[in-house]
């Protein structure tokens, strides 16, 4: 079943080389944490030195537990050493591998997000979503909205597919899969431009046999269905760790000044203004075989401003509600 889902997905691949758009993470700006250096640049999480941003080609491999990236031609490249410490939402230095949390480290920023945790381990995930029209009003504001795998305790790293607004393009939407955090960096496939209406497939799955609840390899997909672009990261490593902690749809934000720094979205659930819709989840244990989990909704914007009637839904798919307008109700 697995292989068949993915020969599907490689033969409707288009590659495309080469990207038009100007490529630059978003710097901190200065509505930043005052502890946060001005030179850091925005990830989905938090600030990081631009040095320890490490961008990936289509087609390499991310192997950090044996310290290179791996070419399609099977040469490899040392990976770089980031010697910066990073910074959380909040300006909270994070020294090295500091984690060990219960709650997501790298979550700091999120602002609301849906998900499960197993017993046992997830061995793909996936979920579409469409790219929403721009923000009514540029305040210089970052937003990212993904879904993603990590472990739910002792993480060392999350997996996850992300659009992205004013991050990789400036003003604009862009999509990029990440690895986040391995020796204190964060790892990036070569990003996309996108266009609101575009439809996004993001989706992560093992390269290992059903049953392997702690697989040492992933690919991580963000597919512009719309326009066959894609990033992707392949063949990277867990770190040792197990995927037992999945998120049907995260938002996370950076630089919020008010509430119209969200776009109105006729593309949510049923063409509500407010909200983005995570549709087609699919979601499978580790022995391959699909499940339908029972989300859970997480909000931290208890300390944010402005407040934007944050919330979520889950009827059929992952809804993020946002903005102005009033949550809906299931």
């Amino acid at each position: 079943m697995k292989n068949d889902l993915l020969k599907l997905i490689a033969a409707a691949i288009v590659l495309v080389v080469g990207v038009t758009a100007a490529q630059a993470l978003t710097t901190a700006g200065p509505h930043r944490p005052a502890t946060v250096p001005a030179d850091y640049v925005i990830t989905p999480f938090g600030y990081f030195h631009p040095s320890c941003v490490g961008r990936v080609a289509s087609g390499d491999e991310l192997l950090p537990d044996q310290g290179v990236i791996r070419h399609a031609d099977g040469t490899t490249l040392p990976m770089h050493v980031c010697a910066y410490p990073h910074y959380r939402g909040d300006g909270t230095q994070v020294v090295g591998d500091e984690r060990n949390v219960t709650d997501p480290e790298i979550g700091h920023s999120w602002i609301v997000d849906e998900a499960v945790t197993t017993s046992s381990a997830y061995g793909f995930l996936s979920g579409l979503w469409t790219v929403p029209p721009a923000p009514g009003s540029n305040d210089g504001q970052t937003l990212y909205y993904f879904n993603g795998l990590e472990q739910s305790k002792n993480d060392v790293s999350i997996i996850q597919p992300v659009l992205g607004w004013n991050s990789d393009y400036a003003s604009e939407w862009g999509a990029a899969s990440w690895n986040c955090c391995y020796g204190n960096g964060v790892w990036e496939a070569t990003p996309v431009p996108v266009n609101s209406g575009d439809t996004i497939l993001g989706y992560m799955f093992n390269n290992c046999s059903s049953g392997t609840k702690t697989c040492g390899s992933w690919d991580i997909i963000t597919w512009d269905l719309s326009t066959d672009g894609f990033s992707q990261l392949t063949g990277s490593s867990n770190l040792g760790q197990t995927f037992n902690w999945a998120f049907g749809g995260v938002l996370e934000v950076y630089n919020i000044a008010q509430c119209s720094d969200y776009p109105d979205n006729p593309y949510g659930w049923t063409g509500g203004l407010h909200d983005i819709s995570f549709n087609q989840i699919v979601l499978w244990n580790d022995k391959l075989q699909s499940i339908t989990p029972a989300w859970a909704l997480s909000k931290d914007d208890k300390t944010g401003s402005p407040q934007c009637n944050y919330g979520g839904l889950t009827p059929k798919q992952i809804i993020l509600t946002y903005g102005s307008g009033t949550p809906g109700t299931e």
